[in-house]
């Protein structure tokens, strides 16, 4: 029996969920709509939003409501939501398990297994915090694959010819281009490159300056102050952005808007479509660099290119395609969705994956170089921070490879390691990717041999081991680099503090009712007083230390048994043990 495994688009602006059935791809739709807008939300009564009711509130309750988290994902930092911090991950796992909600309500049976899409540029750190996000959310994330492949899958899972595409993915907040060979039912990726910090965000953000601007010029007013009034600014940048894909202006209008010195102030501007192409011509120059870089990887040129891929809903802009057409000679392929391809690509690994018989086999590469820095020769001198590559950008995943190290004098029992990714021969202009120490070597003369070793898995996530070659003693790693992992108590705390916040909801359009079956409970005192106190204990999260969280959770796990459960006498310990702690903690 082959196993149900959705494929997941989790997208900057818009998140999709779809699987394969009897062959064919369907794309997961929520009251008719395939697209969930990746907002995130608290209402008034303190209850979950997700999708579109949460977009609309975002016009009126900014500091309530979310958006565009997937750029801040790998970066350690939280995000305010109604007054409570929560990390990326987290608000990434709730859009996930409102994902994971519509596909069980469609398919009619839960759902546990996912294939989860990132952009092909995105790091070690930014891919765990993905697998984290989908932890939290429920999901067991068999396998991440990036984007652009996803995308070349969707358009040629079925089809033989030869071919040599170029997949051009400009999402709302990421780019990725990839060269990708198609043969023979293989797909096999050639080379990536890209920018996480670049995509239709940063087109809405020209249109936002420029608004700005204007009612700075016309009324002497700075709206960037008001909340309100941005949010408003915001969704109509994002409309005009819309209709300028068709059409050649956008009439932006937008009454009262706010006050000024005790007056209204009316936005009404007129955009052109050369204007705005003017804006973001910057921003798509940067695309166009990045894939000649792409080429240069694959060792092609423009030439050479059978097909081009659009992905992502930024591509609608019509300077995108004549670019590519002048550089190309021929039109991008248009036949699939461009916001939903992505997601069908998933859903077709995740059927391979499942025992389902898809004719394709997958080959996908690290967009990254990753390595060390030892002692070396930079620009004729010796330099501490040279940069060692092991592993080089364009290698085929799953990719293992070592190198040798010597130690610098004698009787080095430490040595401290650091792993970076990038290109830059100066170690330190690459990104740092996690720092490592190998503890315990023999005390013997300077030059003692160290085997480092990295891999790469198949969803581009990075393993680090190190062995004394002499004794043949492998060596344990302590990873350091926190914001890429979730220690194990964070991640269970996170579980919590998502679930507790989807229990509180009623079900509606946009809104995530868990599935799991619950069994009644008595209303007795005792009960309703222990459900405060765990709601309060989780509130309180954020504030402990590691060994009080720990201590926290068990105490309510404990109490979450007993209520369960009915025992009225089993609350009273650990109840009064959880009373006492929140009690240091808030004196």
């Amino acid at each position: 029996m082959n196993e149900l495994i959705i494929g997941i688009d989790l997208g900057t602006t818009n998140s999709e969920v779809a699987v394969v059935e009897q062959g064919q791809v369907r794309v997961l739709d929520d009251g008719g709509r395939k697209i969930l807008p990746s907002f995130v939300g608290i209402d008034d009564n303190g209850e979950i939003l997700v999708g579109e009711r949460a977009r609309n509130q975002y016009l009126v309750y900014p500091e309530r409501t979310i958006k565009s988290i997937k750029r801040l994902m790998g970066e350690d930092t939280h995000v305010d939501l109604a007054g409570q911090a929560y990390t990326p991950q987290e608000i990434s796992a709730i859009i996930l398990k409102r994902l994971k909600t519509i596909a069980e309500t469609s398919l009619g049976q839960m759902v546990s297994k996912a294939v989860i899409t990132v952009p092909a540029y995105f790091s070690d750190a930014q891919r765990q915090a993905t697998r984290d996000a989908g932890a939290i959310a429920g999901l067991e994330v068999v396998r991440m694959i990036n984007e652009p492949t996803a995308a070349a899958l969707a358009y040629h899972h079925d089809q033989s010819a030869a071919q040599r595409m170029l997949v051009y993915d400009l999402g709302g907040g990421t780019f990725d281009v990839s060269v990708v060979n198609v043969e023979g039912g293989v797909v096999e990726v050639l080379s990536s490159h890209g920018d996480n910090h670049l995509g239709g965000d940063d087109f809405d953000q020209r249109i936002i300056d420029y608004l700005l601007d204007h009612l700075r010029e016309t009324y002497g007013v700075d709206a960037s102050k008001d909340s309100k009034a941005m949010a408003r600014i915001v969704r109509a940048a994002e409309n005009a952005k819309f209709q300028l894909s068709d059409q050649p202006y956008a009439r932006i209008e937008e009454e009262y808007l706010l006050e000024h010195d005790g007056s209204p102030v009316h936005l009404s501007v007129e955009l052109s479509r050369m204007v705005y192409e003017e804006m973001i011509e910057d921003c798509i120059d940067a695309t166009f660099d990045a894939l000649h870089i792409a080429l240069k990887g694959a060792k092609m040129t423009a030439a050479d290119i059978d097909e081009i891929i659009l992905v992502g809903g930024s591509i609608r802009t019509p300077c995108i395609r004549e670019r590519l057409l002048d550089e190309f000679g021929f039109e991008p392929h248009g036949e699939l969705d461009p916001e939903l391809c992505v997601a069908m690509g998933a859903a077709i690994q995740a059927a391979m994956i499942g025992g389902q018989q898809v004719d394709t086999v997958l080959v996908d590469v690290t967009p990254y170089t990753y390595g060390t820095s030892a002692i070396g020769m930079l620009n004729g001198e010796y330099y501490p921070f040279t940069y060692v590559p092991i592993i080089h950008k364009n290698s085929v995943l799953p990719i293992r490879k070592s190198d040798a190290f010597a130690t610098s004098f004698d009787g080095q029992e430490v040595v401290d390691v650091t792993i970076y990714q990038g290109e830059d021969p100066d170690a330190l202009n690459n990104v740092k990717s996690g720092e490592f120490r190998i503890e315990g070597l023999q005390d013997v003369e300077a030059g003692n041999i160290i085997t480092l070793t990295l891999e790469l898995d198949l969803d581009g996530i990075l393993h680090v081991s190190a062995q004394e070659k002499e004794t043949g003693l492998e060596k344990s790693i302590t990873i350091k680099n926190a914001l890429s992992r979730f220690e194990s108590a964070a991640l269970d705390t996170a579980k919590q503090r998502i679930t507790s916040l989807f229990g509180q909801m009623e079900t509606g359009p946009d809104v995530v009712e868990p599935h799991e079956e619950e069994e009644e409970t008595s209303t007795a005192p005792e009960i309703e007083a222990a459900k405060k106190l765990i709601a309060k204990a989780e509130s309180l999260f954020d504030q402990v230390s590691a060994e009080d969280r720990e201590d926290m959770i068990d105490l309510i796990e404990t109490l979450s048994n007993c209520i369960k459960a009915n025992d009225i006498e089993g609350l009273a310990e650990p109840s009064e043990q959880l009373a006492d702690i929140i009690y240091y903690l808030e004196s």
